[in-house]
Formats: C-alpha cells, sequence, structure tokens
C-alpha cells in the first residue's frame, strides 16, 4: 500500500491577480484560485456534486467499487453521466475519474462569479480565463520533480491537467511511474486517462505502449510520463523547464 504524503506541491500554486482558498469535505480537498475569496460557494457546489455521486452510489453500489467500466444507463446523469462515460472511454471503473470530474464542475460553477479560476483536487487541475498559465509537474521523489512545467496559453483553456502515480499519494495504481500527466478538455476523461495510462507503466520500456493508447483517445490533447529519470511527451502540449524545489 503506498504511504499517503502532504499534498507539499500546493506550496508551487500561485498565479498572477488569484486568491487562494481551500474547501473540503469527506475526501474531497479541494485548493482553489480566484479573484476573489469564494468559499462559500465552493463548498456549496462541492456539496452538490459530491452529493449527487453519494446518492447514485446508494442505489448502484458497483459505481464506487467496480475497477471496470459500467454500462451508461438513461439513470446516469450531470457529472454520474460523465463519469461513466469517461470510465468507459478508458476502460478503468467510474471513481477512477471522480477527482478530475469534481474539479471541472466545481470550477465551472465558480466561473460564474470569477473570470479566472483553478481548482485543484488531489493533483487533478482545471483551469478557466484568458490569461497565461504554467502548471508544474509534481512526480514524487524523481529527479524531475518540480523542473517541468505545462505552458498554457488563454486560447488552450478552459483546460483539465490530471496526474497519476504509482509511487505518491493514495489513488489506486497498478503501475509504477512517479507521474502521468494527461491534458485534456474534459476534467473526468484526464483523470480516468491518467489512470489507465498509468497502470500501464512500470518502467520506462513500458512508455511506447501508454503513448500508443493515449493516441487513439479522442479528447486527449497531450501526455507526459515520468518514470525515475526517464520521460516520455506526446502531443499538443508546451513545456518549459524550471526550478522550485
Amino acid at each position: 500500500m503506498k504511504e499517503y504524503i502532504e499534498r507539499k506541491y500546493r506550496r508551487w500554486m500561485g498565479g498572477e491577480g488569484l486568491i487562494y482558498f481551500q474547501v473540503s469535505e469527506e475526501e474531497s480537498d479541494l485548493y482553489i484560485g480566484a479573484i476573489r475569496d469564494l468559499s462559500d460557494i465552493a463548498s456549496k457546489s462541492l456539496h452538490i456534486h459530491r452529493n449527487a455521486i453519494k446518492s447514485y452510489i446508494e442505489k448502484e453500489p458497483k459505481f464506487k467499487f467496480s475497477l471496470n467500466p459500467l454500462p451508461i444507463t438513461s439513470n446516469m446523469k450531470g457529472i454520474v453521466k460523465e463519469m461513466a462515460e469517461a470510465a468507459v472511454t478508458m476502460g478503468v471503473g467510474p471513481m477512477a475519474s471522480v477527482a478530475g470530474a469534481i474539479a471541472e464542475w466545481v470550477a465551472r460553477d465558480l466561473a460564474k462569479y470569477s473570470e479566472e479560476v483553478i481548482v485543484e483536487n488531489g493533483g487533478d487541475i482545471y483551469l478557466i480565463g484568458e490569461k497565461r498559465r504554467k502548471v508544474a509537474i509534481f512526480a514524487g521523489e524523481s529527479i524531475i520533480s518540480g523542473k517541468l512545467a505545462i505552458n498554457l496559453s488563454p486560447n488552450s483553456l478552459p483546460v483539465a491537467i490530471a496526474t497519476s502515480s504509482g509511487t505518491v499519494g493514495p489513488s489506486l495504481s497498478f503501475g509504477k511511474a512517479d507521474a502521468v500527466v494527461v491534458v485534456s478538455p474534459g476534467g473526468a476523461l484526464a483523470d480516468a486517462a491518467a489512470t489507465a495510462l498509468g497502470n500501464i507503466v512500470n518502467n520506462p520500456e513500458d512508455f511506447e505502449k501508454a503513448i500508443a493508447k493515449a493516441k487513439n483517445i479522442n479528447g486527449i490533447k497531450g501526455v507526459i510520463i515520468i518514470c525515475k529519470e526517464k520521460i516520455a511527451l506526446w502531443g499538443d502540449i508546451n513545456i518549459s523547464f524550471i526550478n522550485i524545489n
């Protein structure tokens, strides 16, 4: 079992013109940037979307525990349906997309009150706005951690950036990559894809197989894979080297 570590990557987070605040409910712990403190609105949004998921799980417990996709049914609505569709696309269980989905849905609610929004949820980020942003990549103990960033232009937003790791944090992964980062317009798809690709990578020799899978998925804009001192990149993403450790 992987050991949970403090989310120290949050100390890296900043952004021109943003005020940061934290909201949480049960397993969900969001770190949010907006033009003003929207804690109350964010808390209500988080509760609504979590409750939609929990209510569906009460009727269909398999939605929470299945490691495989479930059939899309007419009873699935809103965030639940989006999670289920992402799971089917990537061949993983629906809850593999929950963090990314919640990040996006909360961000979209907050965008009604703030033209610039960043929502981070357990390493999954959703960004809305019209300013250039730089997202640093946290990859645990890899020597590359904190030395690489994704550069986002205004015309690339809104966008989701999801990270899965086989060496960091409590989330389930069957691989051993230090970080698998997926860039996508959709939060649920980004999260499910990061999980699915992360399950493939046990060593750098698996990079090619993971990238090949990503290339066949509509909606994935780019992928970064870090395993020990090795890195693989694919897609329409702009990166730069930094040093924030």
